[in-house]
């Protein structure tokens, strides 16, 4: 019996930064770390190349109430740096769980963490190490849900996945309506005109220009990332 093959060979993953934080109030939940570096694993013993972009909501969220009446971009600033903590503990929990990864930031920090540099993203991904992208896009008034949607296509990533609490897009919210069904696809039009704010209106757009498809699942579901890799009918495929 042939092993089956999984359906894509580079995928962009897109974590929030609240996926972190487990049941916690804020920061970096270590048991819910582990687990998705164990997610991640699985997929990349099928030879599966892994990029991850990072938010910073579990740090950010926290210091929210100081930033109110702050300039947007400082506080966009503050954000982007948020989520280079949350990369370096996602590449330290997969480094120790024998992964390879290497964070990438938009922003220089060059002590820290090396600068986003394509080709050598690129290296890495073909060199079976999980890249972790930092710091969003490194520019202020763009969201990670952008930064996702800019190395997605930056990278040739085959799709983007898009880690939530909810399995899926549904026709309503299934926590208010029990009678709201999972879409299994939607076309980028189909979500538009539904209006189902599923990422951001310019990461969606650029996912949609690219013909980059957008697979949103849960990342709470234990088994899910390995059955969407593998093709099977989990989440919801947006695609051109």
């Amino acid at each position: 019996m042939t092993q089956a093959q999984p359906a894509h060979k580079r995928i962009l993953l897109k974590l929030s930064g609240e996926a972190l934080m487990g049941d916690d109030a804020f920061g970096i939940n270590h048991a819910t770390i582990q687990r998705m570096v164990e997610e991640v694993a699985e997929v990349t013993r099928l030879g599966v190349e892994v990029a991850v972009v990072i938010g910073g909501g579990n740090i950010f969220r926290g210091v929210a109430g100081g930033s109110v009446g702050m300039d947007r971009a400082t506080a966009d600033y503050m954000g982007m740096l948020a989520t280079v903590m949350n990369a370096l503990a996602l590449a330290d929990t997969m480094n120790k769980a024998g992964l390879t990864a290497r964070v990438m930031s938009a922003i220089a920090i060059e002590q820290v963490v090396e600068p986003y540099v394509r080709p050598k993203a690129l290296q890495y991904l073909e060199e079976g190490k999980v890249v972790i992208f930092a710091a969003g896009t490194g520019n202020p008034f763009f969201t990670t849900d952008t930064a996702a949607a800019l190395r997605g296509a930056e990278i040739g990533a085959e799709v983007v996945l898009k880690a939530t609490k909810v399995d899926g897009v549904y026709t309503a919210d299934p926590k208010k309506d029990p009678s709201a069904t999972r879409y299994s696809k939607l076309t980028f039009d189909e979500a538009m005109v539904k209006n189902l704010g599923i990422m951001d209106a310019t990461a969606f757009a650029l996912c949609r220009d690219q013909k980059l498809p957008i697979k949103v699942f849960s990342i709470f579901k234990h088994g899910a990332l390995k059955r969407v890799v593998m093709g099977e009918d989990e989440g919801t495929l947006v695609y051109a």
